[in-house]
């Protein structure tokens, strides 16, 4: 490691809580899909700082909304009524069937609004007193204590028990599971349509169909995490969009502010009677100058039709992966996932081949040991997708 680089380390060890497993980069600036570390050697990014900087890194247009937006009004908090939130809020329903939003400032307070409103809206509108939350194995839906019980990892909340109740987990997959955890006490069902941190997993279509049904039929409410898969990555605005489901409400974060720490719900106008003033408040949450951002990264991903060439660009490389499967039998049990939203599961040394492909310029996430998650920007150019292909080839040949 550079001197330079071991100098970054240190003084982070003095000064941070070692909450972290680096990775072995110092990043000094980024544009577009390019990273440069403190050294100034030049990556790829197909992390996108985990499916965040959707249209790249410093976008022109975004540095020059959030200028413009820093000159006129920062923050206020949420006592004022304010414009920005107005701008965003009908851009983002414009993009799906819900009637009402809510800002905060992370997915994990996102999915923590879905279970509040969930709650809230069995006991104040359905007069029932129906709590219960039930998810699916291998999700993950944040790190506040409330998302932890939701996500259901030992692994993750080790050390942090008891949870908080009132949360059960069934197989993906399996509908009958489903159906028996249903109870009287049970509120919604929540789930990623594409399990991102569980390895780039979709779920099925019968499946999905299958929960929205019959959480219909028992009349709870369907929820859905779109913190990761949301916002143009799989190939539509919304990943629920891929299998014409309509849950009673989403989260979101990620990509909505491309960078921006912002959240959000959206909610049907039905769910949303749930909350009255002072139910559920941020002081953060949609703030001006944060939602001024957001609102011209989503006109962005709008005018520019990423979701389209998120579905082109995800299926040549698709493609690309499968091809290089059937060359080197034995190296890649499954290519899976869809837009730009790719993991690519190996038969063995993950480890090795992830830091081979970070030592020749290329980065990307090594999930569960095996899975190399790519979720790079909407905008990158395909010529660094070709790429990163080819050197795929040479390090899986070589390893």
């Amino acid at each position: 490691m550079s001197q330079a680089f071991n100098a970054v380390k240190a003084e982070e060890e003095h000064l941070l809580c070692r909450s972290y497993s680096r990775y072995p980069l110092a990043i000094a600036r980024g544009k577009g899909a390019r990273l440069w570390d403190v050294d100034g050697k030049e990556y790829v990014d197909l992390l996108a700082g985990i499916a965040v900087a959707g249209l790249g890194h410093c976008s022109d247009e975004v540095c020059e909304a959030l200028e413009r937006q820093s000159r006129k009004l920062w923050h206020v908090s949420n006592l004022f009524y304010q414009q920005e939130q107005l701008d965003l809020a009908k851009l983002l329903l414009s993009t799906s069937h819900h009637g009402k939003a809510f800002f905060c400032n992370s997915g994990a307070e996102a999915n923590e609004a879905c279970i509040k409103l969930a709650r809230r809206y069995m006991r104040t509108v359905k007069q029932r007193d129906a709590y219960e939350i039930i998810t699916l194995k291998d999700c993950f839906h944040g790190r506040t204590l409330g998302a932890l019980a939701a996500t259901g990892r030992e692994s993750l909340s080790k050390g942090f028990t008891p949870l908080p109740e009132g949360f059960k987990q069934v197989p993906a997959g399996n509908l009958e599971a489903l159906r028996a955890a249903v109870t009287p006490a049970t509120a919604a069902v929540l789930v990623e349509v594409v399990q991102g941190e569980g390895g780039v997993v979709p779920l099925s279509a019968d499946y999905l169909h299958g929960v929205q049904a019959l959480c219909r039929e028992k009349d709870i409410l369907f929820l859905c995490d779109e913190v990761q898969a949301g916002l143009c990555r799989t190939g539509k605005f919304w990943a629920f969009q891929l299998y014409g489901l309509e849950p009673d409400a989403i989260s979101m974060a990620k990509s909505l502010a491309n960078g921006l720490p912002m959240g959000a719900m959206l909610a049907t106008d039905e769910m949303a009677r749930g909350f009255e003033a002072g139910s559920h408040a941020t002081t953060f949450g949609g703030g001006a100058l944060t939602s001024a951002v957001a609102a011209k990264t989503v006109e962005i991903m709008l005018r520019d039709h990423l979701a389209e060439r998120a579905d082109a660009l995800g299926a040549q490389v698709k493609e690309q992966l499968k091809a290089l499967q059937q060359r080197l039998p034995g190296k890649i049990r499954e290519v899976r996932g869809v837009g730009l939203m790719l993991g690519i599961e190996l038969t063995s040394g993950g480890p090795q081949v992830w830091e081979e492909l970070l030592r020749r310029g290329y980065i990307c996430n090594l999930s569960h040991g095996v899975t190399l998650r790519l979720l790079p920007p909407l905008t990158i150019d395909q010529a660094d997708l070709d790429g990163f292909t080819r050197v795929l080839e040479d390090v899986l040949r070589a390893n």
